[in-house]
C-alpha cells in the first residue's frame, strides 16, 4: 500500500446519498457513516443530495476531486438511467471507480388487503380478469420498482397501468389508502406495514426467501420462474481515485459488512449483506445495466 492510501483518509469524508432522507440507500448510508468514523479516525458525513432521478448526486461524485474524500452511495438507478436518459452530465462508465456493492434488498409485492388475492397466482388471475384495470404505483418513471412492475407485466402476461410518485413514501401511503392496488416496494420500509397488517405480501422478487420475512415465497416459487429485480447499494468512487485508495476503502467497508453487528442490523431492515471485490462489482454493474436496458427496450418504457 502505497503513501496516500497509508495517509487516507486525511479529512472528512462525504458520502453522497442521491435520495433525500429516510430512504433504504439513506439508511445503509448512516448505518456506515458512524462506523467508518469510527474506523478511520475522520469524520464521515452523510450528504443527501435528491433530484434529477439521482442524476444530480451522481454527478456531483463525477465531478469531484478523485482522492476518496467524497464516495457515491450508489443505488439500483445508477444502472437503470442511462438507458433511459439521452443525455447525462457524466459518463458512467468512464467517470466512475467501483469499490464494492454493500448490500442487496429483495423487493416485495405488497397489496391493498382489499385486493382479492392471496399470492401471486390469484394477483395474475384478477389481473387477466380485468385488464388495464389494475395499477401499481412506484417511486418515479425509470425507478427498480417501476421496472419491476413492467418486467412483472411482461412475465405474467398482464397488463397493469403505472401510477409514478415523487418518491417511495407517497407511492406506499396511496396503497395503504387504496389508491393504488399494488407496489413493488423495498422489503426495508414494507415490513413494518405488512407485520401492522395494513398492506399484504404476496412475493417476493428475489431468488431466495428473505430472511426477514422467510414465510413469504419468492415470485419464482410461484410460477414465474427466473424473475429477479432486487435493490442494493453498492460504494463508487470518482475515477482516476488512486487504486491503492480504492483497496483500502474495499477492505475496510468488507471488515464492516461481515461483522455480526452490522450483519444483523441489515438483515433487520430487510437487507441482505453483499461486500463484493472491486471486480466483482465492476461486473455486477455491466451486468444489471445490460439487463435493465433490455427490459426497458422490450417494455417501451419511455425516457424520463
Amino acid at each position: 500500500m502505497d503513501a496516500i492510501a497509508q495517509a487516507y483518509p486525511s479529512k472528512a469524508v462525504r458520502l453522497i446519498v442521491p435520495f433525500a432522507a429516510g430512504g433504504s440507500t439513506d439508511i445503509v448510508a448512516r448505518t456506515l457513516a458512524p462506523r467508518l468514523t469510527e474506523m478511520w479516525g475522520q469524520t464521515v458525513v452523510v450528504d443527501n443530495r435528491p433530484g434529477g432521478s439521482t442524476v444530480i448526486g451522481t454527478e456531483i461524485v463525477a465531478k469531484s476531486p478523485p482522492d476518496g474524500h467524497t464516495l457515491f452511495v450508489t443505488p439500483a438507478p445508477f444502472t437503470i438511467v442511462p438507458s433511459l436518459l439521452k443525455k447525462l452530465p457524466y459518463d458512467p462508465q468512464k467517470d466512475f471507480e467501483p469499490i464494492t456493492l454493500i448490500n442487496t434488498t429483495p423487493l416485495v409485492v405488497v397489496v391493498h388487503p382489499g385486493v382479492p388475492a392471496k399470492n401471486i397466482r390469484e394477483f395474475i388471475a384478477v389481473a387477466k380478469a380485468k385488464p388495464g384495470a389494475l395499477n401499481f404505483g412506484s417511486s418515479g418513471s425509470g425507478g427498480s420498482n417501476h421496472l419491476a412492475g413492467e418486467l412483472f407485466n411482461s412475465m405474467a402476461g398482464v397488463k397493469m397501468v403505472h401510477i409514478p410518485y415523487k418518491g417511495n413514501a407517497p407511492a406506499l401511503v396511496d396503497l395503504v389508502g387504496g389508491h393504488v392496488d399494488v407496489v413493488f416496494n423495498g422489503l426495508t420500509s414494507a415490513i413494518p406495514l405488512i407485520r401492522g397488517g395494513k398492506l399484504r405480501a404476496l412475493g417476493m422478487t428475489s431468488l431466495t426467501r428473505a430472511g426477514a420475512m422467510p414465510e413469504v415465497p419468492t415470485l419464482d416459487e410461484q410460477g414465474l420462474k427466473g424473475f429477479l429485480a432486487v435493490a442494493w447499494n453498492g460504494l463508487t468512487a470518482p475515477a482516476r481515485t488512486p487504486r491503492d485508495v480504492i483497496n483500502k476503502i474495499n477492505a475496510d467497508v468488507l471488515k464492516l459488512v461481515k461483522t455480526p453487528e452490522l450483519v444483523e442490523r441489515l438483515k433487520a431492515d430487510g437487507s441482505d449483506p453483499a461486500g463484493y471485490s472491486v471486480e466483482q462489482y465492476q461486473k455486477f454493474l455491466r451486468d444489471e445495466t445490460t439487463k435493465w436496458a433490455k427490459v426497458i427496450a422490450a417494455a417501451g418504457v419511455k425516457g424520463l
